[in-house]
């Protein structure tokens, strides 16, 4: 059995029209997150599972102080996963551009958050896959 949803034509004509007279619905935003739903994201941070770790690095509801916790993981894939986060703050970013893995250090490179110093830094770093996506960054910085 799928989980995936259809959209029924009466639906899609809904969708269609939902812009006219007001805002689309993809201007709403979704709301805030749950306390339970904070403590499942505290719940899976603490999993001994890797996957499950990733997973809520890189969730949007990932409290600040649960994403510093995982950026000090021992699996590189979670902090990578860290610093892929857009709700990643800077301060974590800066903890992750020191990270002995280069795809650490590149998804932190990659970062909408990244400061211009910090690429800076990274600009000079050894690894030349993350030199590469300095460059690339350099070009999206105001």
């Amino acid at each position: 059995m799928s989980c995936i949803g259809f959209l029924s034509p009466a639906h899609r004509a809904a969708l269609a029209t939902s812009g006219e007279g007001g805002p689309p619905l993809s201007a709403f935003t979704s709301p805030p997150a749950s306390a339970s739903k904070v403590r499942r994201v505290r719940a899976l941070a603490a999993d001994p599972t890797t996957a499950i770790r990733e997973s809520a690095a890189l969730s949007q509801h990932a409290p600040i102080d649960v994403l510093e916790h995982l950026a000090a993981d021992a699996q590189s894939s979670v902090r990578a996963c860290v610093a892929r986060n857009p709700r990643t703050p800077t301060w974590v970013l800066a903890l992750l551009a020191e990270d002995a893995d280069n795809r650490v250090r590149g998804w932190v490179a990659a970062h909408r958050l990244c400061h211009p110093d910090l690429l800076a830094r990274l600009a000079d770093d050894p690894d030349p896959a993350v030199r590469a996506v300095v460059a690339w960054a350099a070009g999206w910085q105001p």
